[in-house]
């Protein structure tokens, strides 16, 4: 289940659910009882940063730049708007044209920015840049409108690839991470999403040199100062 109702508010729950029992990242539980007689259940989560729906923030890529404590929480939530870029051939370069075209009318200054496509592959797979992978590809120039643009965080769904090569990749986490924009990866649910503008949250644990951090995150739907 990850739709639900609340008094007039439509709640989606964008978040892959985490199984240590299957998950290829590393994800242990070891749970023990401090408690003796009268059972006080504790865990040790032994967890990478980068687990299921994570947010990355600046730290990630250079070391002078904010870990996830030292970044306002109004970084991790606000307005967010889902845009799928159907128009484009598979395994192609996302270009400030397709994003004019499917952002235009919506976007706002601040806005946090979902894209996704209809080519989808679950990331960070043996399938990964195989000939299966025929997802849409991010770099320099849909990272220069992101900036120009002034968004806060950049969401991917399964139909855009993060993980392409290093000459995408390092340009597309160095331009926005020096604004302090972040990155939301492993979205899910996307499909459930009946507006194009809602509100979002994703708060990450607020540890000092954490460059990444696992999230729940969700939106709200019908909020009314977080609509089109």
């Amino acid at each position: 289940m990850c739709t639900y109702q609340l008094g007039d508010l439509r709640i989606v729950d964008l978040t892959k659910p985490l199984d240590p029992k299957t998950e290829t990242r590393r994800c242990h539980m070891y749970r023990f009882n401090t408690g003796g007689p009268i059972p006080d259940f504790h865990t040790i989560m032994d967890l990478t940063s980068h687990l299921g729906t994570h947010c990355e923030c600046p730290y990630h890529h250079d070391d002078n730049w904010p870990s996830v404590a030292e970044l306002p929480l109004t970084t991790f939530m606000g307005r967010a708007i889902y845009v799928s870029l159907d128009h484009m051939q598979p395994r192609t370069h996302i270009m400030p044209e397709d994003l004019d075209r499917v952002c235009s009318g919506l976007i706002k200054e601040g806005d946090i920015v979902l894209i996704d496509s209809p080519y989808k592959l679950a990331p960070f797979t043996p399938d990964t840049n195989t000939e299966k992978d025929k997802r849409l590809l991010v770099g320099q120039d849909s990272a220069e409108w992101f900036r120009d643009h002034k968004v806060k965080c950049v969401g991917f769904g399964d139909g855009v690839s993060i993980e392409n090569c290093e000459a995408d990749v390092k340009p597309f986490h160095d331009i926005l991470m020096a604004e302090n924009i972040v990155f939301l990866e492993v979205l899910k649910n996307l499909d459930k999403l009946r507006s194009r503008v809602f509100f979002m949250s994703y708060s990450p644990l607020p540890i000092y040199g954490l460059d990444s951090c696992p999230v729940r995150a969700y939106a709200i739907e019908g909020l009314a100062e977080f609509g089109e």
